[in-house]
């Protein structure tokens, strides 16, 4: 790939459509037997030639990868797999004597071992080769041999485990074309699509989970959906995968494309409410609370099984002829089965898995009426619908994407009856009914939006590229006042403003490569795929900051290493990326001289808190996996003076010296000529301090109308008096922060949080009405600073490396902490932010400053026991 030659081009590179590896098939070549949807996504994916095929059930999964397979022969050469759950084969076997005939004929060969292709190569070869999923687990036959394979109903690799999950789909790495086919992934299962991502050789799993979901800074391994990236994922996902709910989201006729009607009857079967149980410490519990974990709700199952079977039996005799899915999940519920209901056969694990399939086909071909099941073993690709339209669940549990697929191996389009569905569960477990009904509406939800992009875009790559390219860019927000200047704006545009030699000193937090992104815009740096990647974006932004910078001055950037998770890298441990490094390179490569690097000190114990990678019992097991705490660095560059025979800077840095005396009891600093210094002059003890290598911050910065949300309300109460009081009165902001109460459903309704204080001695302000209430405020939802740049840090680099009235840059402004201190400190500040939203609250706080105010700080609220809001970090 070339590299960009602009700015713009290296942002559009930056969306994610997938490349197309595949042939352009005329419509005309393609099987004409095939329905019309069918063939148009049949051209959608031979185009791709990595593709994956979400299709409601019944849809024709099918026919779509056997025609698939038999193009991409014909074209590419090379032989072609199909990897199925158990049970299925006989759908493939018999879709290719009703639908390929002729010039479209295939021949389909079951293998199991590397011996039985071998013999189907020696007879000739030319088959479509099928396999179940088990003999690649077991390593019976490499895929890495074959040019084409599809996994067909890949959703069910996780009844295998997630171990097994992420192992399984790297065997494919070798194979050129590559599809997945299976119905509408559940919606919590948003890590399942990125390692079908991943299978197809779209974006790599490490790398779309850090672009697409933020870190809970509290908790390793918790990622959750970016509200702002949702939409672009879900467009990014349909450059690569076809959702289709019905023929209609392609443009087609629905016309025998109905899914039968579906009843779903819940029968809840009372248990004994008098407590029977003990709690590990022997207390009897006096009413039977209702099951919560596995093992609770096995336990509730087990105790509730005669009334539940009893319950089953009534529904079979109430209509004994009709043919019954009997679903269950514990192997006491089969045998108990078994037991209860003549002529029933059932499918377990320790059969043979030739028995197995056997019992399948005999059951979908209508050779016995009752078939038990487990849905993990058999709810995934089988049709058995033809002699069944009624199903009984024995218990219900939280595995949605079983129960769904259960349920569709009967309602599937083609069902010439309406679909009835008993499900008998205990009433002790009716929170696990309520859990798998609350998943099932996120799973409609889902269904419909991608039914909704389908409908807009087609599979038009274009459309979709359009689309995502309409978040390029910023418009630029200018705002002023005494001493300042900040800009709404990407900071790569904003330094192109600015003049030659312009800025006598660069403070800032540069973003921390892809480990977070803060605005939905490909501007934002962290909206990178790895550390290349945004050092790529930085050779845009880096000779900016050198041109601007007066010859001679200083870069003082601050950093800090990345904590990379075992589950990302594949290396199964915590390890670090040594970003200070990185960063200290890549300036160097621009111009800059390296001056030195301090060390600034962090607290190990949280640290481990939030990564689980240094703790006390993981030592006491194996210390050779544990490494050291992570600092923070301030990494000092500089930018070469004109005349370098002495390296002078142009316009010198220059300090007084003074020395020290006791006058009156207080320490007083006086210069060379004997008079006092007024305010702090730049002493001996401060050099040496500031030279050190080693710096302790006091952690104080501003703070976020989001983060004074996040209060306790009887906090937030206390602490907006005392800002309001302290500050003018701006109504926009007092509206914000109830804005983000509010988004996180915090904001009271029957009484109000947020009283303006009055400073009028006739009005009282301070009656506690929240004294009774015990209330945790909710975080969802909130923007996070990953490693906020602490007010001490900035003074120390202002104070050192600028005289009074000069003017100091941050390109990441962030709330406008460094052109804040600059002010504050008599020198001129500027910055650059893209958030838009931080922007407004930093710009805030400068106005503040202008009218001499107070503005508040994360220390400002820790007086009189107020707790501040929890600190973000990486």
């Amino acid at each position: 790939m070339n590299a960009p030659t602009s700015y713009r081009q290296f942002l559009e590179a930056k969306m994610k459509v997938a490349p197309s590896t595949g042939f352009s098939v005329p419509l005309e070549e393609i099987n004409p037997d095939l329905k019309p949807f069918t063939r148009a996504v049949v051209q959608w994916a031979a185009a791709g030639g990595c593709r994956g095929i979400f299709a409601s059930f019944g849809l024709h999964k099918t026919s779509t990868q056997i025609e698939l397979c038999r193009l991409l022969k014909v074209r590419a050469g090379g032989e072609a797999l199909i990897v199925l759950p158990l049970g299925v084969r006989q759908e493939f076997f018999r879709d290719a004597r009703l639908r390929f005939q002729g010039d479209f004929a295939v021949s389909l060969r079951f293998i199991q071992s590397e011996a039985e292709l071998e013999a189907a190569r020696a007879d000739g070869g030319g088959h479509i080769y099928l396999t179940n999923y088990e003999t690649i687990r077991e390593g019976k036959l490499d895929p890495g041999q074959f040019t084409i394979a599809c996994l067909d109903e890949a959703s069910i690799l996780r009844s295998f485990g997630s171990k097994t999950f992420q192992t399984f789909l790297p065997l494919f790495d070798k194979v050129r074309f590559r599809f997945v086919a299976t119905a509408t992934p559940s919606p919590n299962r948003f890590k399942e699509i990125i390692h079908y991502a991943g299978f197809l050789g779209i974006m790599d799993t490490g790398q779309a989970l850090t672009r697409f979901f933020q870190r809970n800074s509290e908790k390793a391994g918790d990622l959750t959906l970016y509200p702002h990236k949702e939409h672009e994922f879900w467009m990014w996902v349909s450059t690569w995968a076809v959702f289709l709910q019905k023929p209609s989201d392609l443009g087609f006729s629905d016309e025998g494309y109905d899914l039968p009607p579906l009843t779903v009857r819940w029968h809840e079967v009372p248990v004994d409410l008098i407590g029977s149980t003990a709690d590990r410490d022997g207390q009897m519990a006096l009413i039977r609370p209702e099951a919560k974990g596995l093992s609770e709700e096995a336990r509730e199952r087990r105790a509730a099984l005669p009334a539940c079977i009893a319950r089953m039996r009534e529904i079979i005799a109430a209509d004994p002829e009709s043919h019954r899915i009997l679903w269950h999940d514990l192997e006491d519920e089969r045998r108990a089965i078994e037991a209860a209901v003549p002529g029933v056969r059932s499918v377990f694990g320790t059969q043979d898995l030739a028995e197995r399939e056997d019992r399948i086909i005999s059951f979908s071909d209508g050779g016995f009426p009752f078939l038990a099941a487990k849905p993990v073993m058999l709810g995934s690709g089988c049709n058995l619908q033809r002699h069944c339209h009624k199903a009984v669940f024995l218990g219900v549990g939280h595995k949605f994407n079983d129960f769904i697929q259960a349920v569709h191996r009967i309602q599937r389009f083609g069902q010439e009856h309406p679909v009835e569905i008993d499900i008998i569960y205990p009433e002790s477990m009716r929170a696990a009914r309520r859990d798998l009904e609350a998943k099932w509406a996120r799973h409609e939800e889902m269904a419909a939006r991608m039914s909704e992009i389908i409908r807009k875009h087609g599979l038009s790559l274009a459309g979709m590229a359009e689309v995502l390219q309409r978040s390029i860019g910023v418009q630029r927000i200018e705002a002023s006042g005494e001493g300042w200047l900040v800009a709404n704006n990407d900071c790569v545009e904003e330094c192109r403003r600015m003049e030659n030699d312009s800025v006598d000193l660069i403070v800032t937090s540069i973003p921390f490569s892809n480990h977070y992104e803060y605005t939905p815009t490909y501007d934002d740096f962290g909206h990178t795929d790895d550390d290349d990647h945004f050092f790529g974006q930085m050779d845009f932004l880096t000779p900016e900051l050198l041109r601007i910078l007066k010859p001679g001055r200083m870069a003082c950037i601050h950093v800090k290493d990345r904590i990379m998770f075992g589950s990302v890298t594949g290396m199964g441990t915590p390890t670090v990326n040594p970003f200070h490094m990185t960063t200290t390179f890549h300036f160097r490569k621009h111009g800059f001289a390296y001056m030195g690097m301090v060390t600034i000190d962090t607290d190990v114990v949280r640290e481990n808190n939030q990564t689980y990678r240094l703790g006390w019992t993981e030592n006491a097991k194996d210390s050779s996996k544990m490494g050291f705490g992570s600092p923070e660095y301030l990494l000092v560059f500089r930018k070469l003076p004109t005349d370098r025979s002495r390296a002078y800077a142009d316009e010198p840095v220059t300090k007084q010296k003074p020395h020290v005396e006791m006058l009156d009891g207080r320490i007083v600093e006086f210069d060379d000529k004997g008079r006092p210094i007024p305010g702090s002059g730049y002493s001996r003890a401060r050099w040496q301090t500031d030279a050190h290598a080693r710096w302790r911050s006091s952690g104080n910065r501003l703070l976020t109308a989001d983060e004074i949300a996040q209060l306790d309300p009887s906090t937030i109460g206390k602490v907006f008096k005392q800002f309001s009081m302290e500050t003018v009165y701006d109504y926009e902001t007092h509206v914000r922060i109830g804005e983000q109460l509010d988004y996180r459903g915090v904001l009271p309704a029957i009484f109000m949080s947020l009283w303006p204080a009055s400073t009028r001695p006739d009005v009282w302000h301070d009656v506690d009405r929240m004294r009774t209430l015990n209330t945790a405020q909710a975080s969802a939802g909130r923007e996070l600073h990953v490693c906020p740049l602490q007010f001490d840090i900035v003074d120390r680099c202002i104070n050192r490396y600028t005289n009074p009235g000069e003017l100091v840059f941050d390109p990441f402004g962030g709330l406008f902490t460094v052109p804040n201190r600059a002010v504050r400190m008599g020198r001129r500040g500027r910055a650059a932010e893209l958030h838009h939203g931080y922007f407004l609250d930093g710009v805030k706080y400068l106005e503040a400053l202008d009218r001499k105010k107070a503005t508040p700080s994360l220390f400002d609220f820790l007086a009189d026991g107020v707790a501040a809001p929890a600190e973000a970090a990486e």
